[in-house]
């Protein structure tokens, strides 16, 4: 018998769990058949590589040599896989761009400008609330390009396998419906909406806690938080069930203001990102990270009351 992959990965699994019997369960196999598959294994590497007693099994000095190279094989292989498939996502494709984005406002600017300036080059998009699944995506090559957003200072996922670019940094605003008695206010103070219900979208990572967290700092907890799509929170703001929490950039709307909050206690970062061997953005991350400073630039002219905001605060704003 030839040694195979998925030998090493049932020597790996045995020694990680420390048993015959959890090991055929992690590998969905039967413990008799994982047994016998032990036996052709050790026979084909000249020795046992497990002790086993009712104690469980423990590698022998020969097992303990398989294990090392297997814990080097297995992750190299698997690194080569991804990247295969990677290259053949991108090779053959150079002008084409598949973008990857949370229902943000850059997304829709990104794709206009792109179009413009590549007319003849296919421009795709695919959305998703899953910041994680829009890097998975990355990672895999099927996608080129990703547009996210990270709450304050987070580290954005994959960040150890993708190129991450801040594009700008935006405060977290509020919604009013513009019957609000504070709608005519400059900036609010958190505190001054204890008593409100809040509507906000969904999303991944700390942004949940961070508000709760702020709310508490602010001296209240909040009545409740209605997480639902962007139309929904706008409707609920318009008819006056709640209070909405966006970005800055949040285009003009009617029936709704958006205000700042005092001190910015909330914080949102618009990041592009590609895989770094990835052949499109070899290829063209100049130019997407141009037009997406652009889109965000745009997005933020856009509504006034942040354009004049951002004249008294610059450490928000693009990031150049």
């Amino acid at each position: 018998m030839e040694l195979e992959l998925r030998h090493l990965r049932t020597v790996r699994a045995i020694a990680d769990t420390g048993s015959l019997t959890k090991a055929a369960a992690t590998l969905g196999l039967a413990q008799p058949a994982l047994s016998a598959q032990l036996r052709r294994i050790e026979r084909a590497l000249g020795g046992p590589l497990f002790e086993r007693d009712h104690t469980g099994a423990r590698p022998t000095l020969l097992g303990e040599l398989v294990l090392e190279r297997a814990r080097v094989v297995l992750p190299a292989v698997s690194e080569l896989q991804e990247e295969a498939v990677r290259f053949a996502n991108a090779c053959g494709a150079m002008e084409r761009f598949r973008l990857g984005g949370t229902h943000g406002p850059l997304l829709g600017g990104l794709v206009d400008r792109l179009v413009a300036a590549h007319p003849t080059a296919p421009v795709s998009t695919f959305t998703s609330w899953s910041v994680t699944e829009i890097a998975s995506q990355l990672v895999d090559g099927r996608l080129d390009f990703g547009l996210i957003g990270t709450c304050g200072e987070s580290s954005p996922p994959a960040s150890d396998r993708l190129t991450w670019q801040v594009v700008g940094v935006d405060p977290v605003f509020v919604m009013l419906p513009d019957s609000h008695p504070l709608a005519a206010e400059p900036e609010l103070d958190l505190s001054a909406l204890a008593g409100e219900c809040w509507a906000d979208v969904p999303g991944e990572g700390c942004f949940a806690d961070c508000f709760v967290g702020a709310c508490a700092r602010a001296g209240f907890s909040p009545v409740s938080v209605y997480e639902t799509d962007t139309t929904s929170v706008v409707h609920l703001v318009q008819v006056g069930r709640a209070v909405g929490l966006c970005r800055a950039t949040f285009p003009p709307t009617p029936g709704v203001v958006t205000r700042p909050l005092s001190g910015s206690p909330l914080s949102w970062r618009h990041l592009l990102g590609w895989h770094p061997r990835s052949a499109a953005a070899a290829a063209a991350s100049g130019a997407v990270s141009g037009h997406t400073r652009a889109a965000y630039a745009e997005a933020a002219e856009r509504s006034e009351s942040y354009a004049r905001w951002l004249a008294g605060h610059p450490r928000f704003g693009a990031v150049m």
